[in-house]
């Protein structure tokens, strides 16, 4: 299952932090479950530090090639840079299996 399905199950069907200040609040804060960036980013320093950040805390962490897909699998018409899962709802198995 690719990040972009799980990121909108999650937001169906749980809850879910978007953009990268409340990504990296929801990360510090120990809340979220999966943490998904866009690779696309310019600059790449918007978003270089969760990667790390989720690596510290032990949460798990995807990139997707398109702020653009990004911003469509949360559901608002906008680029979206950085997305955290807070509550996975039906997309708990699918973020357990990821490796």
């Amino acid at each position: 299952m690719d990040f972009y399905t799980i990121v909108e199950k999650a937001k169906k069907t749980g809850k879910i932090e978007k953009g990268t200040n409340e990504v990296t609040k929801a990360i510090e804060r120990g809340t979220a479950k999966l943490v998904v960036a866009a690779a696309d980013v310019s600059p790449k320093e918007i978003t270089q530090h969760l990667s790390y950040l989720c690596k510290e805390k032990g949460i798990k962490y995807g990139e997707v090639d398109s702020k653009q897909k990004l911003g469509i699998s949360v559901g608002i018409r906008v680029a979206c840079s950085s997305v955290a899962v807070i509550d996975s709802g039906e997309a708990g198995n699918d973020i357990k299996n990821l490796k």
